[in-house]
C-alpha cells in the first residue's frame, strides 16, 4: 500500500480556455514550484507536459467554444522525504469517449486539423506519473506528477 503524501504547499486557480493562456499556465506552475528548488529540466519537464494538458482542454474539449480550465498544483513531501509536485488540469468539456485509445501516439480526433495527436505521449513522456479520467459530456481531469530532486522542502 502505499504512503499518503503530505501537500506541503497548493496552488488553485480557474481560466477560460483561451490559447493565450496556455502561456500563463506554465509560467504559473513553474513559479509555484521554484520554492523546491527544482532543477531547470524538471521545470522545463513541468512546463511542457502542462502546455499539452492545457492546450488538449482548448482545443479539444470545448472545441468551438470557451469554457472554464481549473488548475491545481500541490508540493507533496514524499516518504523518502524527497518533494514531488503534482499538477491537475480539469474541464468540464465535452470528454473523451475511451481513453484508453485516445492515449495511443497519433490518436487524433481532428485528422484534418494540425493536431498530430501526441498529447498524451508528450505529457507521459515529461512527468513520472500521468492519470487520465474522464466521462463523455461531464469532462476530463488529467493529473502529472514529477518528483524533484531539488532540496527537501522546510515548512
Amino acid at each position: 500500500m502505499r504512503k499518503k503524501r503530505e501537500i506541503k504547499n497548493e496552488l488553485r486557480w480557474q481560466m477560460p480556455s483561451l490559447s493565450v493562456n496556455e502561456g500563463l499556465a506554465r509560467a504559473m506552475v513553474a513559479a509555484f514550484c521554484a520554492q523546491a528548488n527544482p532543477t531547470a529540466t524538471e521545470i522545463a519537464d513541468i512546463k511542457c507536459a502542462v502546455s499539452e494538458a492545457v492546450t488538449n482542454c482548448t482545443v479539444h474539449a470545448y472545441r468551438d467554444a470557451v469554457g472554464e480550465i481549473r488548475i491545481t498544483a500541490r508540493l507533496l513531501g514524499d516518504a523518502d522525504g524527497g518533494t514531488s509536485v503534482e499538477v491537475e488540469i480539469k474541464d468540464k468539456g465535452c470528454g473523451i469517449p475511451d481513453v484508453a485509445c485516445a492515449r495511443q501516439p497519433l490518436y487524433t480526433t481532428d485528422a484534418e486539423g494540425e493536431r498530430s495527436g501526441m498529447g498524451f505521449t508528450v505529457m507521459e513522456s515529461f512527468t513520472d506519473r500521468m492519470r487520465v479520467r474522464s466521462r463523455v459530456g461531464k469532462g476530463t481531469t488529467v493529473v502529472l506528477t514529477k518528483k524533484l530532486n531539488g532540496r527537501q522542502m522546510d515548512y
